[in-house]
């Protein structure tokens, strides 16, 4: 330890005597700048504000990295070490700070923020790490250069920021940037400039770009300018609209070539998709929900991607999965299905969300359901269970814990299947506390496997079951299944850039912004005219 402890302050020494006059001050600056993780606080909200679902996962990321490496730095290694900080004597005093830190040098705090920020953001995005990445070296390397600590602390601190970002994968595993491209492609037409595309356009679902005051319709129509919009407004009903848009694109297939595209939800996407599936149509999805599931695992997370596939030609097969019922019924779902504790908390919310909104109904909803609800008793594939929750999803899920985030693909054959045991005492609690930990593939009271098929009999105590979000009536028995690439969705065979996205989007914003200031409304109230 002597002679690491001797070299570290050689190296102290000779970084103290470079001399960088254009980097004096500019140093200086930027590691003030980084103080409390003000710096990195910022390029995150930039990145959440400007960028596009990957950045603001990586900002998410980078934030929760961040701030797991300062209650590391803060609360444990520093007060357990207790190294003074190097002498300002060699240090010239152009480079010094104006408020000298007080706390102990090992390990650089600073160091270790950059590196957690840099490393989350870059496990979300090698683009966006790799912008990121000079900043927080140049960081690290700014705390030697003023003086404050030695290289040995700064080296320290980005092990901590390395392995703090990297811990956060135990709960929340990075999304793939781009889904699995190695599914075979499906035959859809090629409709340039959307020449024979009817999209179905559930405009009360969501908006078409978080942070942007584009509507999905006005988006649509600057990308595609030949496809045929039905939009439907909050007092249309949407299964007769849904259908007109149907037989629409029903008969521009017969003529030119068409297909149906659907903007909204995962509930308008599974409508759609139905109907699609049933007519023999190629589906457009254009991500217009909070969530998008089914457009981000498919691998169209914007509408521009979206649109380079449908003007392409570009698609791949997806599988269904159903529900059977013994009397002939079936429910298809594109996502998920599950019985027990989940359908009874998505009725209470919608029963609440009109009153409170989705997310603060969906938190009440849930304290209520686990507050009251009791377990299921059921045979899965024979034998006799008690359960909490049974889930099923169209394809395997990752991460394998609790909390399923995407899936790798839509067309392997397979239903994730995921129990939580009521049999065992405290079962509920257990399995939050193992989620929490990581651990949860050692829960004695949660399971899950990949299974082309699972029978489901002598459901008691519900009169419910959830699919894609939507809850239907529970029957005596079913048997869930797959039906194998049952659907035609445009996707592009390679992944479009996130970055070129968001700047043709913030142009087309400007544009759109422009045109509503060149409008005027006449006295009397009526239609805008041009100014």
């Amino acid at each position: 330890m002597h002679v690491l402890g001797e070299l570290d302050r050689r190296l102290f020494t000779r970084v103290a005597a470079a001399r960088v006059p254009a980097a004096d001050p500019a140093l200086r600056r930027l590691s003030h700048s980084a103080d409390h993780g003000r710096l990195w606080l910022g390029t995150a909200a930039g990145l959440a504000v400007v960028g596009g679902r990957t950045a603001r996962r990586a900002a998410l990321r980078g934030a929760g990295s961040l701030a797991l490496a300062s209650l590391t730095v803060n609360t444990v290694v520093k007060w357990s070490t207790r190294r003074p900080r190097p002498l300002l004597d060699l240090v010239p005093q152009i480079r010094h700070l104006t408020r000298q830190p007080h706390t102990t040098s090992f390990p650089s705090g600073h160091s270790a923020s950059a590196a957690a920020f840099a490393t989350g953001v870059a496990l979300e995005s090698a683009g966006y790490g790799a912008l990121v990445a000079p900043f927080a070296a140049a960081v690290a390397f700014s705390r030697v250069y003023v003086g404050v600590h030695y290289p040995g602390d700064v080296l320290a601190g980005v092990a901590i920021g390395v392995g703090a970002a990297a811990l956060t994968c135990r709960w929340w595993p990075p999304r793939p940037t781009v889904p699995a491209r190695e599914r075979p492609a499906a035959p859809a037409p090629a409709l340039p400039g959307g020449e024979g595309l009817v999209v179905f356009l559930n405009s009360t679902a969501g908006t078409g770009a978080p942070g942007t005051p584009l509507p999905p319709a006005e988006r649509l129509r600057g990308l595609l300018p030949r496809a045929e919009l039905i939009e439907r407004g909050p007092e249309d009903d949407f299964a007769a609209l849904l259908d007109r848009a149907v037989e629409r694109a029903v008969e521009r297939a017969g003529e030119t070539g068409g297909a149906l595209g659907v903007c909204g939800g995962d509930g308008s996407v599974n409508a759609a998709a139905r109907a699609a599936a049933g007519r023999g149509l190629a589906l457009a999805v254009f991500p217009g929900g909070t969530l998008n599931h089914f457009a981000q695992d498919v691998g169209v997370p914007d509408f521009e991607d979206t649109a380079v596939a449908v003007t392409r030609g570009e698609a791949v097969g997806v599988d269904f999965g159903v529900a059977r019922s013994g009397a002939g019924h079936e429910v298809r779902f594109l996502n998920t299905f599950s019985i027990g504790l989940y359908p009874e908390l998505v009725r209470m919310r919608e029963n609440l969300e009109g009153r409170w909104g989705k997310w603060p109904a969906a938190a009440v909803a849930l304290v209520r359901v686990l507050r009251t609800a009791t377990p299921i008793e059921l045979r899965v594939n024979g034998r006799p269970r008690r359960l909490w929750l049974l889930f099923a999803g169209n394809g395997r899920y990752e991460p394998e814990g609790f909390a399923p985030a995407f899936r790798p693909r839509l067309d392997d054959g397979l239903l994730d299947l995921r129990l939580v045991d009521g049999d065992h005492r405290l079962a509920r609690t257990r399995v939050i506390v193992s989620a929490l930990a990581g651990a949860l593939g050692r829960s004695r009271v949660y399971s899950a496997q990949a299974v082309p098929w699972v029978a489901l009999e002598e459901l008691k105590g519900m009169d419910a079951l959830a699919y894609d979000g939507e809850v239907a009536a529970t029957p005596p028995r079913l048997r869930l299944e797959k039906e194998r690439h049952a659907l035609v969705v445009y996707r592009p065979a390679l992944p479009q850039n996130e970055v070129a996205q968001q700047a043709r989007l913030a142009a087309a914003t400007a544009r759109y912004r422009r045109r509503g200031r060149g409008r005027r409304l006449p006295a009397d109230g009526g239609p805008s005219v041009p100014g």
